[in-house]
């Protein structure tokens, strides 16, 4: 198999005052390309705090992190987030759009820092937001449109990079379960698509959705295994109205 992710004897402590608190206790992990991660565990097990690793908004305490052939345990901050920003794309529960542009900019926006053309931005966005279901959405603002179609333009953004990996966090925390098992249908077509499958949940029912399930407690890994009551998604357009949200103008990207 074609490894993507490698984490050898993986450690993070943090400093408060003088004492030392520890979160990952020595870390070994190995996830391959193409699968469809489930990430678990209880509140203080360590899960976030791998993710922010796995995601390289953080860095190791000790040990080695391996993603796509890259040592990235030690590099400097401005080569973390050039390889973070090539390889990764991320989903958050909070959708973090900027309410002021409409779902078309939001999508853009990460390729704003790579350079691209404006015509070459907003075909690669409206690209996206197709795959996603919202091609008849991309000139709405974040308050004009439902939780789920938020979450859609999230992931829309998150694919404009056409990263190797797609790290979701707590992706359907906001939302009711039927919108719940809409954007699983998009990450299982996103799976079926080639990508790595990340997903951070406290919730089982999404956790079935992945092919693997990793269990965290305590800073180390519980349980790893293969998931054997897999909930087949079977990807629909959902183009139907929903009913809106409102965000406020305190919404910031992340």
């Amino acid at each position: 198999m074609d490894e993507i992710i490698r984490i050898e004897s993986l450690y993070k402590h943090y400093n408060l005052g003088q004492q030392v608190i520890p979160v990952l206790r020595g870390l070994n992990l190995s996830i391959n390309r193409n699968e469809y991660v489930a990430l678990m565990g209880p509140s203080g097990s360590g899960k976030s705090t791998l993710m922010n690793i796995l995601g390289c908004l953080d860095t190791p305490t000790a040990g080695k992190y391996i993603l796509n052939k890259h040592n990235v345990s030690t590099i400097k901050e401005n080569e973390l987030a050039e390889i973070r920003n090539k390889e990764i794309g991320f989903v958050f529960q909070q959708f973090n759009l900027l309410p002021r542009l409409s779902a078309l900019e939001n999508v853009a926006l990460p390729l704003v820092y790579s350079g691209i053309s404006k015509k070459e931005r907003e075909e690669r966005a409206k690209a996206v937001l197709e795959k996603v279901h919202l091609a008849d959405r991309w000139h709405h603002k974040p308050n004009e449109l439902s939780g789920g179609q938020c979450q859609r333009v999230a992931i829309a953004r998150a694919l404009v990079n056409n990263p190797s990996i797609i790290l979701a966090d707590e992706p359907t925390g906001n939302l009711d379960s039927k919108t719940s098992v809409e954007i699983m249908d998009i990450f299982d077509t996103i799976h079926q698509g080639g990508n790595t499958v990340i997903l951070v949940t406290h919730e089982e029912d999404i956790a079935k959705f992945a092919n693997r399930v990793i269990r965290l407690r305590d800073g180390l890994i519980e349980n790893d295994h293969i998931n054997t009551t897999r909930i087949e998604a079977t990807p629909t357009p959902t183009q139907q109205a929903e009913p809106m949200i409102h965000t406020n103008d305190n919404d910031s990207l992340v």
